[in-house]
């Protein structure tokens, strides 16, 4: 699933396109990722013009000029992409389409069908349970502090969690907690001062970095990033640690592929190390929060 990375990529490649242009049509051809409907979203976003795009959490921000608001939701294997008429082959799994009064078309391509675009009158009904921005001001080493420490939650469930931090997916949960040294099974109110100011600092710089290359293009479905060529844990099942040269282990936490180095980050009251897939029961009972 995209991440923070992945989705203000696409904000900063449709944005220049976008904004000032008016949209003057709507087609979905997948009724059922429309919310209210298709034909709400028609109504709500044809004859406006776009105001600004920004990113909140996990979504593609489209402020109108009336007022109301056009948000996109990639989920699993959704992408935005402008249409190119002089490509050798078209683009494959359009689910929606918007034409600018330019006549350039935005697609809204998703193999997977899960992806969303919802419009509002209200953005606080889509974002207000949404958790703190990780790259905002006010994500301070304090506030992160309290909120690990009024739970006692796996710490990997809880990076996950949009509703407590928002925009961390998989990827970039595996990438902080390796560079800051915890076992995504540690539990959040038992980590001190130095943890968490190690969490805070590795969180944002895995954030910036995953930017600073465009986010990951780990297969088909999200193209033309490179954070993939950077990462320390995630998905090197197998490899050796660049920090420490143990090899990197997988394992399932809240039925998340997970991957650590049990050197760099050792598990807390020592479950055995050295397996590719741990059966760890204190790992099989972990449930992470759905991540929206």
């Amino acid at each position: 699933m995209p991440e923070l990375p992945e989705v203000q990529t696409t904000v900063n490649q449709i944005a220049p396109r976008l904004v000032a242009r008016t949209i003057t049509a709507f087609e979905s051809l997948w009724a059922k990722n429309a919310t209210p409907s298709a034909p709400a979203v028609r109504r709500g976003v044809v004859g406006r013009s776009v105001r600004a795009v920004s990113r909140r959490a996990k979504y593609v921000v489209v402020e109108l000029n009336d007022g109301g608001w056009m948000l996109v939701h990639l989920r699993m294997s959704g992408r935005l992409e402008w249409h190119d008429p002089a490509a050798d082959e078209p683009a494959r799994h359009i689910r929606a389409a918007w034409t600018l009064d330019n006549g350039d078309r935005l697609l809204f391509c998703d193999a997977r069908k899960f992806g969303r675009i919802v419009y509002t009158r209200s953005l606080d009904s889509v974002t207000t349970r949404l958790g703190v921005e990780p790259l905002s001001d006010e994500f301070t080493v304090e506030r992160l502090a309290a909120l690990l420490a009024a739970r006692s939650r796996f710490l990997k469930p809880l990076l996950l969690d949009q509703s407590l931090i928002a925009g961390i997916g998989n990827i970039y949960a595996d990438e902080s907690l390796h560079a800051a040294g915890l076992h995504p099974l540690t539990r959040s109110d038992r980590i001190g001062p130095a943890g968490v100011a190690a969490l805070h600092s590795a969180i944002q710089s895995a954030l910036r970095q995953g930017l600073a290359h465009n986010g990951a293009s780990i297969d088909w479905v999200y193209p033309g990033g490179e954070m993939q060529q950077h990462f320390a844990a995630y998905g090197r099942d197998g490899q050796a640690c660049a920090r420490c040269g143990d090899t990197i282990i997988a394992l399932r936490v809240g039925q998340r592929g997970t991957h650590i180095c049990p050197t760099c980050q050792p598990a807390p009251r020592g479950p055995r190390r050295g397996k590719r897939r741990s059966n760890n029961s204190q790992e099989r009972a972990c449930a992470a929060s759905p991540a929206s």
